[in-house]
C-alpha cells in the first residue's frame, strides 16, 4: 500500500504575545521542528493512529467520531480535527496514520497546532482544501473540542510559515507580510523544562480579562470592538476607569500591538539593539502586567541578556513554563548555549534544552 507522508511545523513567536485572541499583530516563525503524519490506506471502516514519541496508540469506527466526547488526552487533537473535516464536507476514509513529532510538548513552541495541521493533511490524503480553511479549521478543533481558546496564530503560522522569513500576521484581517529578518543574528529557544498546572486556567481567565477591558473602554469609546482597537492615547483616557488588575491586563495587550510594529521597522533598519529592547521591554510587560512569566522563565531571560553577544530575550508562548527566545549575535552562539544551560541547571539542577531556530516553510506533503 502507498504511504503518504505530511509535515507541520512547529513555531516560536518573537514578539506579539497574548495580542491573537485579542485580533491584534503577532509575529511568529515556523519552525524546522515539525510534526510529521505519515498515512496509510486501511480497511475495516475505521481510523487508527499510533503516536511513535509516545508509543500509544488508538483506533476508531469513523461512524462514531461525530459523537466522540472529549477524552482529555492527545487523541482529542486528532479526534477535534476529524470532526472538523466532516463538519466541512469531507468524507473520512479508513486509514493508519504514524505519527512522530520533533516539537517538544509543552515547550510553547505549539506542538499541538503542529499536530492538528499534520494529521488535518494526512486525513485528507491529497485533497484540495484552502490554506486558511486549513488553519481556521485547526483552530475550531482546539477551540470547539479539545477546550483551549486559542487565538489563530499557531495553526495560521503551521501553514503559511516562509523559509528565511518571519511573517507578521493581522489576526483581525486574516492576513500577513512577510519580515526579512536582518543578517549576522541567531534565533535561540531555551526550554525551561517546567509547564506550571496555572497556566490552563490563567488562560482562560486572561480572556475573560480582556473582554472586560473591552467592555469598559466601550463605556466612552462604543466603536471599540477589541483591545486591537485600542492605542495608547485612547487608553491613558480611560485607563484610570477600569479595575487595577483589568487595567494592567489591557495595557500589556495595547502596548504589545505597538511593539509589533516597532519590532518589525526596527529589522526592517537592521537595528538589532532595538529589536532586542523591544524583546526586553515584551517580557517586562508580560512579566508584571499579564502575570504569565514564572521564576524560571525571568531567570533564563535575566540571564540571557547579561551574557556578551545577546541582545534581547523573552517568554514565548503562553507562559507559566516553555521556552524563551533570543536574539543572539552570530559570534556568540556558543557562547550562549554553554552559558545559559550551565546557569539554569546550577540554579534549578534541571538540564535546559536550546533549539537553534531557522525560519522554514509552512506545512506541505513530503515528496
Amino acid at each position: 500500500m502507498i504511504t503518504r507522508a505530511f509535515r507541520a511545523p512547529g513555531r516560536v513567536n518573537l514578539i506579539g504575545e497574548h495580542t491573537d485572541y485579542n485580533l491584534g499583530f503577532v509575529l511568529p516563525i515556523a519552525l524546522d521542528l515539525a510534526c510529521i503524519a505519515r498515512t496509510t490506506p486501511a480497511s475495516g471502516g475505521r481510523l487508527h493512529v499510533h503516536t511513535e514519541n509516545l508509543n500509544r496508540s488508538k483506533s476508531w469506527d469513523l461512524a462514531e467520531i461525530p459523537g466522540l466526547s472529549p477524552s482529555h488526552g492527545w487523541t482529542d487533537y486528532v479526534i477535534g480535527v476529524a470532526r472538523e473535516l466532516i463538519a466541512a464536507g469531507y468524507d473520512l476514509w479508513p486509514q493508519t496514520i504514524r505519527i512522530h513529532s520533533t516539537v517538544p510538548t509543552g515547550s510553547g513552541l505549539s506542538s499541538s497546532a503542529a499536530l492538528e495541521v499534520s494529521t488535518a493533511l494526512a486525513m485528507l490524503a491529497g485533497r484540495s482544501i484552502e490554506p486558511l480553511q486549513l488553519a481556521k479549521l485547526c483552530q475550531r478543533a482546539e477551540r470547539g473540542f479539545v477546550g483551549v481558546p486559542s487565538g489563530i496564530m499557531d495553526q495560521y503560522v503551521a501553514v503559511f510559515g516562509q523559509d528565511g522569513a518571519a511573517i507578521e500576521i493581522d489576526c483581525r484581517s486574516l492576513t500577513h507580510k512577510v519580515v526579512t529578518l536582518p543578517p549576522g543574528v541567531q534565533i535561540f529557544a531555551v526550554n525551561s523544562m517546567v509547564k506550571h498546572e496555572l497556566g490552563q486556567s490563567a488562560y482562560r481567565q486572561r480572556t475573560e480579562q480582556c473582554a472586560a477591558a473591552v467592555e469598559g473602554i466601550r463605556a466612552r469609546y462604543p466603536e471599540v470592538s477589541s483591545l486591537r482597537d485600542v492605542d495608547t492615547t485612547m487608553f491613558a483616557e480611560i485607563a484610570s476607569s477600569l479595575p487595577e488588575v483589568i487595567r494592567r491586563r489591557a495595557r500589556h495587550v495595547i502596548s504589545e500591538n505597538e511593539r509589533v510594529e516597532k519590532f518589525v521597522a526596527a529589522s526592517r533598519d537592521g537595528d538589532l539593539r532595538r529589536m532586542g529592547e523591544l524583546f526586553v521591554e515584551s517580557h517586562r510587560s508580560l512579566q508584571f502586567d499579564y502575570e504569565v512569566s514564572c521564576e524560571e522563565l525571568d531567570f533564563l531571560v535575566d540571564t540571557a541578556i547579561a551574557i556578551e553577544g545577546v541582545y534581547g530575550a523573552r517568554l514565548t508562548g503562553g507562559g507559566f513554563g516553555g521556552c524563551t527566545v533570543n536574539l543572539v549575535d552570530a559570534v556568540a552562539e556558543s557562547r550562549f548555549e554553554n552559558e545559559i544551560s550551565a546557569k539554569y541547571q546550577a540554579r534549578f539542577s534541571v538540564q535546559s534544552q536550546v533549539y537553534r531556530c531557522r525560519p522554514s516553510a509552512g506545512a506541505g506533503e513530503i515528496p
